[in-house]
């Protein structure tokens, strides 16, 4: 029989919560009863909610679920982690022979994991995955610089991200495996998934409302991942300072020279203070931009090389049940 793991980040989760359960109870059941009788075993679930540092009454309802039903495990983090460190989390503690990732707003729609389990265990592939086709009800500048991101990223990086890739996605036991064995504090999921490779499908969907709730992502929390998943997935920006080196001696040296004809040959005057300050806060600028790009790299191999824990958990339903 095969064990299906379904990992639920939950950051603030009350109100999508009771929603999420009886959508995705519907929907294993539905599967467990249709795999039964199957020559190959049939299926099975279990359900691990991460609780990522909610300030609601998120810990509460999973305390609840998981005293109801012993198929759902649960973590709680000490704090906000984010949602990186809630997946790897989830992938760590997984038991299933696939494990899948979908949150708990149901903007990843439960009724897909069917789908998704026939393309992976009868069809060859290894993970299967929704990509966003449309972006309807999203804002247009933040719809504009998303496509922004894919497309420069996938111009500077060696690891193809596929434009509306979304973090839910069924997977084999070998490629969480494989994805658990990179160690990274920084993590970028859409990243990882590509550079582990394995043949994934993926299923175009529109874009899905959150059921309840208010969402914690921002242009500014964006904007933020966007460039974790540029400095973890290219080494472009450092080599951007080079080449604006070169640039700018290009410039300096044509500046010379025409300096120099216009003294020698027309007599000009040329004016100093002007064009010293230019030059001073053009190249002080540089310097500045190109440090900073340095910096953003030596910063995150300082935070690796401190080899702190990717998340600290709190509470789990083994804990609960023993107090």
């Amino acid at each position: 029989m095969d064990l299906i793991t379904l990992i639920v980040p939950c950051y603030n989760e009350q109100e999508s919560l009771p929603l999420f359960r009886d959508e995705v109870m519907k929907v294993t059941s539905s599967m467990t009863e249709e795999y039964k009788n199957r020559e190959d075993g049939g299926v099975s679930f279990e359900f691990l909610f991460i609780n990522d540092g909610s300030k609601d009454d998120t810990l509460s309802l999973l305390r609840k679920l998981s005293e109801e039903d012993e198929r759902v495990r649960y973590l709680s983090f000490s704090r906000n982690f984010g949602k990186e460190a809630a997946m790897i989390a989830g992938l760590e503690h997984s038991k299933g022979d696939y494990c899948v990732i979908l949150d708990a707003d149901l903007q990843h729609p439960p009724s897909l994991i069917p789908e998704m389990y026939r393309y992976v265990k009868y069809e060859g592939y290894d993970c299967a995955a929704t990509r966003r086709v449309s972006r309807k009800g999203e804002p247009a500048l933040l719809s504009f610089f998303s496509r922004s991101f894919y497309k420069v990223i996938n111009s500077i990086s060696d690891t193809y991200i596929i434009d509306g890739a979304q973090d839910f996605r069924f997977m084999t036991r070998q490629m969480v495996d494989s994805i658990i064995s990179m160690p990274e504090y920084h993590r970028f999921s859409k990243g990882i998934f590509s550079w582990v490779g394995y043949e994934t499908k993926f299923i175009p969907i529109e874009n899905v409302e959150r059921a309840a709730g208010r969402s914690t992502w921002n242009f500014q929390s964006l904007f933020r991942y966007s460039l974790e998943g540029i400095f973890a997935f290219s080494t472009m920006p450092l080599t951007l300072a080079s080449h604006l080196g070169i640039i700018f001696c290009i410039f300096a040296l044509i500046m010379i020279i025409v300096t120099v004809v216009k003294k020698l040959v027309f007599g000009e005057d040329v004016s100093g203070y002007p064009t010293i300050i230019c030059l001073v806060s053009l190249l002080g600028g540089t310097q500045l931009f190109s440090m900073g790009i340095m910096g953003n790299y030596l910063a995150k191999m300082y935070i690796e090389t401190k080899g702190r824990p990717k998340y600290i958990v709190k509470e789990d339903e083994n804990s609960h049940r023993d107090r």
